[in-house]
C-alpha cells in the first residue's frame, strides 16, 4: 500500500467490527445510479453476482467497465458496503468484505426520480430468489413527503420486507434545511432509515457529533432515522481513468516526492492541475503548502482512495453489518435485524434523540447478539 496523505481510519475500525464475519455468503443488492466494477469488488474473486440497468432490455456487464460520471456514485456505495480493500492491501476494506453484490443502475445523471427507485425495488422483488438476495441498500430518496399508505415505493418496502429482504435507507442530508423531510422509502415504517454520525474520525467517543442528516417525525409520525452510522470521513474509492483520478496520482506523488523531484513531477504531469503547471517555478516550501492544500481540498487520502461523506455512505456501513448478521445467523428475519440494531446502538451524548433515534451501530454486539437467536 502506498503511504496515506493523511491517515484515514478504516470503517472497521472505528467501529470495532468483529473481523471473524465478513458477510460471506450473503448477498446485498444496491440501487444507484450507477457502478463501476471496482477491483475492491473483483479481485482476486469477483463478487458481483448480476448487475441490472432499468433503462435497457438487456443487462451489459462490459458497461461496468465504463467509467460515465454517474458510475461514481454507486460504485463507492457498493465498495463501502462490501470492498475487500484490494488496492490498499486490505487496508481501507468494508465491515462485509466477502459479501456478494448486485447491481441495479437506476439513473442517469441529476437527481433520480422515485419512480426509478420503485423500478429497481420491483426488480430486485423479482429477482431475490434467484441471487439469493437478503439485503437492500438504497443510498437515494424520493420526490417528496407523503404518508406511507399513498406511496406506491413505501408500499413496495413493505411487501420486499415481509418477503425476507432487509432494505436500508440512507435518511437524507437535509437536517440543516427548514423541516428536514424524511421522504421515501427512508419513510417505509420497515426501512432501516440510517442517519450520519461524525465521529471526527477519531476513536474517541468523547468526539462523536453528527452529520447533517435528515430527521423527523415522518408525515406518519414515525421516528426516522432509527440508527446512524459514520457518514463523514469514510473512506471511498476513486474512480480510475478519471480527472479526478489523475489528480490524486499527482496529488499524492508530489506528496510522497523528495524535495528535488516536485518540479519535475509537475512537468511529467502537465495539464492535470493547471494551478501547479503555473506554480511549479515557487519555492519547494510554497510548493509544500500549495501541495497540502491540494489534497485538503480534493478530500484525497492516496491516489485510489478519497474522503466521501453524506448518509449515502452511512447506510452501505449499516447494510455491511446486517450482512455479518446474518452470516451469524441466516434464519435472521428483517424485524429481527432491525430490532437487534436498535437495542445494541449506543447514544451520543447530548445529541437529541429525533436526530439520532437510538443511536450509533454496534457492529460487534449486533453479531454477538444475532448468534444468541441461533437455534
Amino acid at each position: 500500500m502506498s503511504e496515506t496523505i493523511e491517515q484515514a481510519l478504516p470503517v472497521p475500525v472505528r467501529m470495532e467490527a468483529d473481523e471473524r464475519y465478513t458477510g460471506r455468503g450473503v448477498t446485498i443488492a444496491f440501487l444507484d445510479s450507477g457502478f463501476y466494477a471496482h477491483k475492491d469488488l473483483t479481485e482476486p474473486i469477483n463478487r458481483i453476482l448480476a448487475y441490472h440497468n432499468i433503462f435497457e432490455t438487456t443487462d451489459d456487464l462490459a458497461s461496468l467497465k465504463t467509467h460515465d460520471v454517474a458510475s461514481w456514485h454507486g460504485m463507492m456505495t457498493s465498495v463501502v458496503a462490501a470492498g475487500n480493500g484490494h488496492l490498499s492491501d486490505g487496508f481501507y476494506r468494508s465491515i462485509a468484505p466477502e459479501a456478494n453484490v448486485v447491481l441495479v443502475k437506476i439513473g442517469k445523471s441529476g437527481r433520480i426520480p422515485e419512480s426509478n427507485i420503485e423500478t429497481g425495488l420491483r426488480w430486485v422483488f423479482a429477482n431475490k430468489e434467484k441471487y439469493d438476495i437478503r439485503v437492500v441498500n438504497i443510498s437515494a430518496g424520493g420526490d417528496f413527503e407523503q404518508p406511507y399508505l399513498d406511496n406506491s415505493l413505501c408500499q413496495l418496502v413493505e411487501r420486499v420486507v415481509k418477503l425476507g429482504v432487509t432494505v436500508v435507507c440512507a435518511v437524507g442530508n437535509a437536517g440543516l434545511l427548514p423541516g428536514h423531510p424524511v421522504l421515501p422509502p427512508a419513510s417505509a415504517p420497515s426501512s432501516i432509515a440510517v442517519g450520519g454520525l461524525d465521529d471526527q474520525n477519531s476513536l474517541d467517543r468523547a468526539k462523536r457529533g453528527m452529520y447533517r442528516s435528515s430527521y423527523g417525525p415522518t408525515v406518519d409520525g414515525l421516528q426516522k432515522p432509527e440508527v446512524i452510522a459514520p457518514g463523514i470521513w469514510v473512506a471511498g474509492p476513486i474512480l480510475p481513468n478519471t480527472p479526478t483520478a489523475d489528480q490524486a496520482h499527482l496529488y499524492a506523488e508530489l506528496d510522497n516526492a523528495g524535495d528535488e523531484e516536485l518540479r519535475d513531477i509537475i512537468v511529467c504531469h502537465q495539464g492535470v492541475d493547471k494551478q501547479l503547471d503555473a506554480s511549479k517555478d515557487l519555492s519547494v516550501s510554497l510548493l509544500r503548502q500549495l501541495i497540502t492544500i491540494k489534497l485538503r481540498e480534493g478530500n484525497v487520502i492516496n491516489q485510489h482512495y478519497k474522503f466521501v461523506d453524506g448518509t449515502s455512505f452511512a447506510a452501505p456501513i449499516v447494510s455491511s453489518i446486517v450482512a455479518c448478521m446474518l452470516q451469524a445467523n441466516p434464519k435472521l428475519t428483517p424485524q429481527q435485524v432491525k430490532r437487534i440494531l436498535i437495542d445494541t446502538a449506543e447514544r451520543v451524548a447530548s445529541v437529541e434523540v429525533e436526530r439520532q433515534g437510538w443511536g450509533v451501530v454496534v457492529p460487534r454486539k449486533a453479531v454477538e447478539r444475532a448468534l444468541r437467536l441461533r437455534t
